[in-house]
């Protein structure tokens, strides 16, 4: 496991020559409905494969590689559908992310239906192709309304090389660790620092919530308690797009709940690095 964290960490493909034109959003987007068109029509197990990053993981219930899961098992059965509504590439084209509703159906009753909202985060392969590094996502009831799309691209200026990937990595565990840290203080004050304006929270049970006014107000409405810890991080070589992910126990009264998360920082004009968005996905028994 500590393989999978490890390559993780160490993000970056240095050899890779980025062209000067910043990469666009739509080649993320293509990558999803590809992924989406294989597990239509070929199943689940056949798509993540076909869309996994060597080093790509899932939580089942711990971090495991998508390779080792999906070939440990003969097949997975049910249908699932799921649509990116949320998309970002960083200017260099090699970190980028989706996010949108699921549906997950084991049977022919609409009542089998499952719902949800998942978050991928996809990396660039030497061959210049968008590979699944994290996926994760939350259930919740069936929406109550569509999502509307949000496709942007970076305003960042590309970039050709790394000249320093561990830099670049160690900038994102510190500022985690930061917020993690603001967390034990007050959450309320940790996230007013460190939400962007179009940060998104996904929590399970409720739909993605976005901006800053609701999200705080949900936090302090459900009156819980974070603590995290961060287990690892990377950025894109552009410096405009970065993830984080660990573990993090949530309370709620005497009710305690542990939870993986990942975070997608983005950076604005000053060079401080916000949260775009939060997962938060229950440790599975």
């Amino acid at each position: 496991m500590k393989k999978i964290f490890l390559a993780t960490l160490l993000f970056g493909w240095s050899a890779i020559a980025f062209a000067q034109k910043a990469a666009e959003v739509s080649k993320v987007v293509a990558a999803e409905a590809d992924f989406s068109k294989t597990i239509a029509s070929k199943g689940i197990k056949a798509g993540f494969l076909s869309v996994a990053d060597p080093e790509g993981f899932i939580f089942k219930p711990q971090a495991i590689k998508i390779t080792d899961f999906y070939k440990s098992i003969d097949k997975q059965p049910g249908t699932l559908k799921r649509e990116a509504k949320i998309a970002r590439i960083s200017a260099s084209g090699d970190l980028a992310f989706t996010a949108g509703p699921y549906t997950f159906q084991n049977g022919k009753s609409e009542d089998d239906k499952i719902y949800g909202d998942y978050v991928s985060l996809w990396r660039v392969d030497p061959e210049g192709k968008l590979k699944l590094l994290i996926d994760l996502g939350i259930q919740h009831p069936e929406p109550v309304e569509q999502q509307l799309k949000d496709f942007k691209d970076s305003n960042a200026k590309p970039v050709k090389e790394s000249k320093d990937p561990f830099n670049g990595k160690n900038i994102i565990v510190d500022t985690d660790k930061t917020f993690n840290f603001s967390l034990t203080k007050s959450d309320l004050a940790a996230y007013k620092e460190f939400l962007s304006e179009e940060g998104r929270y996904y929590f399970p049970g409720f739909e993605p919530m976005m901006g800053t006014d609701k999200i705080l107000q949900f936090i302090n409405n459900q009156a819980i308690s974070i603590a995290a810890e961060t287990t690892g991080a990377g950025r894109a070589l552009s410096g405009d797009l970065a993830y984080s992910f660990g573990k993090a126990t949530i309370k709620k009264a005497n009710i305690v709940g542990h939870f993986h998360y990942v975070r997608i920082w983005e950076v604005d004009a000053k060079h401080k690095w916000n949260i775009l968005l939060e997962i938060f996905s229950p440790v599975e028994n």
